[in-house]
């Protein structure tokens, strides 16, 4: 399948140096992936948390808490594999940029679409980086992993972006949902390339 702009809406693809870059520093790099996976778990666990009484969340949710939490132990893995320890965790600006957008007010149900489509964003954008690694590094088992998290992560995309539509009117989700895509876009064209960060 073809994670493309068609597919996952973004409005910025990530710069072509990141590729490379990523290539090159390749243990920072799963260094951070395995937190932004513990970091995905946790998020998924507090939606839970924060709204028990939302049926179809929970349900959705939480196999993709597992599921999350299970990516986390195989980059775990492949850094053992490469002689990498973990190391700290790392502040993830792209993600408390997209943060910053998120709207406090207004009803319960409301707050919950910004805290889904965000989830939904940084999915988004893990999948295309995914597939980047898939397609252009040369480690073949890295290559295989990353193509399955690619599709994963796909697929989680997809269950934010439809849980936004079951609290609330389709299209008050997608006039924020295109806000947000614009947002993100900005943001990922002033952030600084790094070396050591998987978004």
């Amino acid at each position: 399948m073809d994670y493309s702009k068609n597919v996952l809406g973004l409005q910025l693809p990530s710069d072509p140096r990141w590729v490379n870059i990523a290539e090159k520093n390749i243990g920072d790099i799963l260094i951070d992936h395995a937190w932004c996976e513990q970091k995905a778990a946790s998020s998924c666990i507090s939606l839970i948390v924060m709204f028990p009484e939302k049926e179809a969340l929970v349900e959705m949710l939480t196999p993709v808490v597992a599921e999350e939490w299970s990516h986390f132990e195989r980059v775990l893995e492949q850094l053992e594999k490469r002689g990498i320890k973990l190391g700290p965790i790392r502040r993830d600006e792209y993600v408390l940029e997209l943060s910053r957008h998120e709207r406090k007010g207004g009803s319960r149900d409301r707050q919950l679409m910004d805290k889904l489509l965000i989830n939904a964003l940084i999915e988004a954008r893990s999948c295309e980086r995914f597939k980047l690694l898939w397609k252009y590094i040369p480690d073949e088992e890295l290559q295989k992993f990353y193509y399955e998290l690619m599709v994963s992560e796909a697929g989680h995309y997809k269950n934010f972006l439809q849980l936004a539509r079951e609290y609330m009117p389709a299209p008050v989700v997608e006039e924020r949902w295109q806000e947000l895509l614009r947002i993100e876009a900005d943001i990922l064209r002033n952030m600084e390339v790094r070396p050591d960060r998987m978004h």
